[in-house]
């Protein structure tokens, strides 16, 4: 594992609903924790799965193994950009990296 590839600083937002005072929902994401990640392109056919399925801007993120991150949060990047976590795996079950695959939210 090289440390020169987690360049990305991102951070993971659990979804709550919430009210104003005067009682109207409100939505948003609450920071959880923020990490360093690489990110990585998709390759050959899975660029072109992702095409031609949904015509989606879909990423792969690799992080350190944390316990605490599940699929039900999102992911905020500093330009501005919010991905959706489509799958979240453990890279060959060794705790080592996660490795996350995730959606832009436009």
């Amino acid at each position: 594992m090289n440390p020169g590839q987690y360049k990305h600083r991102i951070t993971f937002q659990q979804f709550i609903e919430s009210e104003t005072e005067n009682g109207f929902p409100v939505e948003g994401g609450e920071d959880v924790i923020t990490v360093y990640a690489a990110i990585r392109t998709l390759k050959g056919n899975e660029f072109y799965e992702a095409a031609t399925t949904q015509n989606e801007n879909n990423s792969r993120f690799i992080i350190r193994y944390r316990k605490g991150i599940s699929p039900d949060m999102q992911i905020q990047m500093r330009d501005g950009r919010t991905f959706e976590i489509i799958s979240l795996i453990n890279d060959n079950e060794e705790n080592k990296t996660l490795t996350i695959h995730a959606r832009e939210v436009k």
